[in-house]
């Protein structure tokens, strides 16, 4: 997987839920505490969650093949979407479960001092690896709010740990206070009220990540200035003289597809026209290096083809230089 694709995240997260889920657990054999348990799945689902991050980025690195001829970029986007999944079916309503029986059939927490451990070690473990993740979200967001870093993230990996690790802490947060409370109340209904606002924090999640990761599959443009980048590098001003209509998609977080009808001086010779078209393919992916796959149709420019093709009106005076996404 590529730098972008977050592999130091991944593992960090992998490692310190691999390690909590083995100390909830004990915790939860010695206390009974229904949170515990419920924190225990959720961090075994989130350790799987990350061996499929881990595999997605494997699988992607396949060559392209006769049935599959741009390549296998999107399986990182499959897994990703299997981690919302997972994340709502084992971690989210099994912790609504364990919570609805623990309040209905509560039963006292014992030996108190091992769920209360275990939590504040699993706060610590997981605020290493929450700022691991942050860490290395800020290489790619730059000036981007988080929100609009986790919504426009063409690499999944990142903006899923990110907010799985954000989840994981809120988690153990209310567990302690479940926790917590009964202790103090002495009424263990607390603990599985705990438990409950555990599974709906990571069905809530898990939805976010699924939204997210669908549109991903079903394929999004380059960003804003991607499209401007391109935009500026195929209009030459001489032979190519504007842009008709374009699209491009991510066939991969690092491969982008380009397709676009440009103009062309009416009175161009074929030789002229092809080698101005390969210069413009090679000035695209000088400036924006994961346009990969780049398809320009030479035309003359008409009214009508540019309203045909363009999700935007076409200038009246000339060829359009923008594109619709």
């Amino acid at each position: 997987m590529s730098a972008s694709g977050g592999t130091k995240a991944i593992v960090a997260a992998l490692l310190a839920n691999l390690s909590i889920a083995v100390a909830k657990f004990v915790a939860f054999l010695f206390s009974g505490s229904s949170s515990m348990l419920a924190e225990s799945v959720h961090s075994v689902a989130d350790s799987g969650n990350q061996g499929l991050l881990l595999l997605g980025g494997r699988k992607a690195q396949r060559e392209a093949t006769p049935q599959h001829p741009f390549g296998y970029g999107r399986e990182r986007y499959i897994y990703a979407f299997l981690v919302s999944i997972v994340l709502f079916s084992v971690g989210g309503m099994f912790a609504i479960y364990e919570g609805y029986e623990k309040i209905k059939h509560p039963h006292e927490i014992e030996h108190w001092y091992w769920p209360v451990g275990v939590l504040v070690f699993a706060i610590i473990a997981e605020t290493f690896s929450f700022r691991t993740a942050i860490k290395e979200s800020n290489v790619l967001r730059g000036r981007k709010s988080w929100k609009e870093f986790v919504r426009h993230a063409k690499a999944p990996e990142l903006p899923v740990v990110l907010l799985e690790d954000l989840g994981a802490l809120v988690g153990l947060i209310l567990a302690l206070g479940g926790v917590g409370l009964a202790l103090l109340t002495g009424d263990s209904v607390w603990d599985g009220i705990g438990t409950l606002c555990i599974g709906v924090l990571l069905i809530l999640i898990a939805l976010v990540l699924a939204v997210e990761t669908k549109s991903l599959l079903l394929g999004e443009a380059a960003g804003v200035e991607e499209v401007k980048k391109i935009e500026a590098s195929i209009v030459d001003g001489d032979t190519v003289t504007g842009i008709i209509h374009m699209r491009t998609l991510h066939l991969g977080p690092e491969e982008l597809l380009v397709a676009a009808k440009v103009a062309v001086r009416h009175d161009g010779t074929a030789t002229e026209i092809a080698s101005a078209i390969d210069a413009a393919e090679a000035r695209v992916r000088e400036s924006v290096p994961i346009a990969r796959v780049i398809y320009l149709e030479p035309d003359i420019y008409s009214e009508a083809e540019a309203a045909k093709g363009s999700d935007r009106e076409a200038s009246p005076g000339g060829p359009s230089h923008s594109s619709g996404h």
